[in-house]
């Protein structure tokens, strides 16, 4: 089940139809938590500029890291919970799988 795949579509992919059986992203926390990681990763420019201490900025890179894969998780929650829930129960399980372990190979490199 990929992008290009007719069945999922922005309209129904990732967003449950059944907010109450399946829970709903919260796009606008979302938005503010990718605001707050734009907003470290410009400090760790500052610092980057202004020649901080090393061990300061990489601090700074991990803290940012972990933040981002925060994000990057409750996406993948979500698809998992809406696309792949709906691809399972439309019998393309097996693609739905596929693709869900291709992203997760992504996410750990």
């Amino acid at each position: 089940m990929s992008s290009s795949d007719p069945a999922a579509t922005p309209d129904d992919c990732c967003t449950p139809q059944d907010v109450t059986s399946v829970a709903r992203p919260d796009k606008k926390a979302l938005v503010s938590r990718l605001n707050r990681i734009g907003g470290q990763i410009r400090g760790i420019t500052q610092m980057i500029e202004e020649d901080r201490y090393c061990a300061d900025v990489l601090t700074q890179i991990a803290a940012t890291r972990a933040a981002l894969d925060g994000v990057a998780m409750r996406v993948l929650e979500t698809h998992a919970h809406g696309c792949m829930a709906r691809a399972i129960q439309h019998g393309d399980g097996e693609a739905a799988i596929d693709e869900l372990m291709q992203v997760v190979a992504k996410l750990r490199t």
